[in-house]
C-alpha cells in the first residue's frame, strides 16, 4: 500500500487513546481544543482505514481463488481482483488526501518582520498586520496571534499569527516577500519621504502527523516575559524559547500567560517552518530558501511598493499598479490576489 498501511496501527492506537481521554475527562482548556481537533481528524480517517483493511482481506481471498482448478472461478476471481485493486487505489488516495491535504486547503501561519528603516519599518509592519487583519475579517476567517514583539510607538519588530479559513493559504501564499513603503514617517520632523521595508512569510500550517518532531531534537528554555503586556507575568517563567537542534531554528512565544500555551504556540510555528523547509529542500539549501521567501529586507528585493504620496500600490512581479492605497490598506486585496493567482504558478 505504498507505505501508508505502516501508519494504520499508529492512527488507530492514537484514536483509542483520545477516546479514553475524553471519556475520563482527562483534558481541559486549550489542550481540550487541540485534542478535539486531532480526534475529529482521526474520526474522518479511521473509517477509511477500516475500509482499506477490508479490501486488503478481500484481495487476498481473490488471489487465493486464482489457484482454483475451476477455469470459470479463476476468471471471476481475476475480474474481482482487478475491481478490488482499483477500489484500493482510490481509497489509498483518499487517505493520502486526509493525512496530507493539498497546501491550498491548509490554514496559514503568517510572519511579519520589520526590515530596513528603523522605527518606520516597525510601524509599517504594524500597518501590514492591520491590512491583513482587515482582509481576514472581510473573508470571515479567524485569526489568532501566536507571537509578537511590539515597540513603544505602536509598531512591531515581529508578529506571527495563525489564519484559519477556507482556501486561506491559496489566497495568501503569494504575499511572501519584501514589502516596501514610501511615505513621510510620523517620526520625521522635516517632512521628507522615506523608504522602508518589512518582510512577510506565509507558511502552511501542518498537523503533528505531517511533521514529526522528536523530543530529543528540541531544547526548551523558559524565561520571564518582557515588554508590553509582560509586566503582569513577571512572577513566573511563562515565556518559551524552542530550539530545533538539527536545523538551528529558534522560535519564541511569550504572549500567553501560561507556559504550556506558549509551548503549544511555539511548536505550531516550528512545525510550519520545518514543513516549509522540507518542501524546498529538493530545490535548495535552507539559507537560500529563507532568502527566496522573505529576502534580507533590503529595499532592492521588493515584491510590492506602497507609495503614500501618489496613493499608489504596485506589485512588481506582475507589473500591476492601482491608485487606491487607502482601500488596499483597509484589506481590499482581492484585485491583487486574483491577479497574482492568475499570473504566478
Amino acid at each position: 500500500m505504498g507505505g501508508i498501511s505502516e501508519d494504520f496501527d499508529k492512527f488507530e492506537k492514537r484514536y483509542a487513546e483520545l477516546h479514553d481521554m475524553f471519556g475520563a475527562a482527562g483534558v481541559q482548556g486549550k489542550d481540550l481544543a487541540n485534542c478535539a481537533r486531532e480526534f475529529a481528524f482521526l474520526e474522518k480517517l479511521i473509517p477509511k482505514i477500516n475500509g482499506c483493511r477490508k479490501i486488503a482481506r478481500e484481495i487476498e481471498d481473490a488471489k487465493a481463488l486464482l489457484a482454483s482448478d475451476d477455469k470459470e472461478m479463476r476468471g471471476l476471481a481475476a475480474q474481482e481482483l482487478e475491481k478490488l485493486e482499483g477500489s484500493k487505489d482510490a481509497l489509498e488516495e483518499e487517505i493520502r488526501g486526509i493525512i496530507s491535504p493539498g497546501e491550498d486547503d491548509k490554514n496559514v501561519i503568517m510572519e511579519i518582520r520589520a526590515g530596513t528603516g528603523g522605527e518606520e519599518s516597525a510601524l509599517f509592519a504594524s500597518d501590514l498586520y492591520r491590512m491583513y487583519a482587515r482582509y481576514i475579517e472581510r473573508k470571515k476567517w479567524k485569526s489568532e496571534t501566536l507571537s509578537s514583539h511590539p515597540i513603544g510607538i505602536g509598531g512591531f519588530k515581529e508578529i506571527i499569527f495563525r489564519v484559519e479559513g477556507k482556501s486561506s493559504y491559496k489566497n495568501l501564499k503569494f504575499e511572501s516577500g519584501v514589502h516596501r513603503v514610501q511615505r513621510v514617517p510620523v517620526t520625521e520632523a522635516s517632512g521628507r519621504i522615506h523608504t522602508s521595508t518589512a518582510t512577510v512569510a506565509v507558511l502552511p500550517e501542518v498537523e503533528d502527523v505531517e511533521i514529526e518532531i522528536k523530543p530529543e531534537e528540541i531544547r526548551l528554555d523558559t524565561y520571564r516575559s518582557s515588554g508590553p503586556g509582560g509586566q503582569a507575568m513577571q512572577k513566573t517563567d511563562s515565556a518559551v524559547r524552542i530550539t530545533h537542534i538539527p536545523t538551528g531554528i529558534v522560535v519564541s512565544c511569550q504572549d500567553e500567560r501560561s507556559q504550556i500555551k506558549n509551548k503549544l504556540q511555539a511548536m505550531s510555528i516550528l512545525r510550519a517552518k520545518l514543513y516549509s523547509m522540507k518542501e524546498q529542500e529538493q530545490h535548495d539549501s535552507i539559507s537560500k530558501e529563507r532568502r527566496s521567501q522573505v529576502g534580507t529586507g533590503e529595499r532592492s528585493e521588493k515584491i510590492r511598493t506602497y507609495n503614500y504620496p501618489q496613493n499608489r500600490v504596485t506589485d512588481h512581479r506582475i507589473n500591476k499598479s492601482v491608485h487606491n492605497l487607502t482601500e488596499i490598506m483597509e484589506g481590499g486585496l482581492d484585485e491583487f490576489i486574483e491577479a497574482l493567482a492568475k499570473n504566478l504558478k
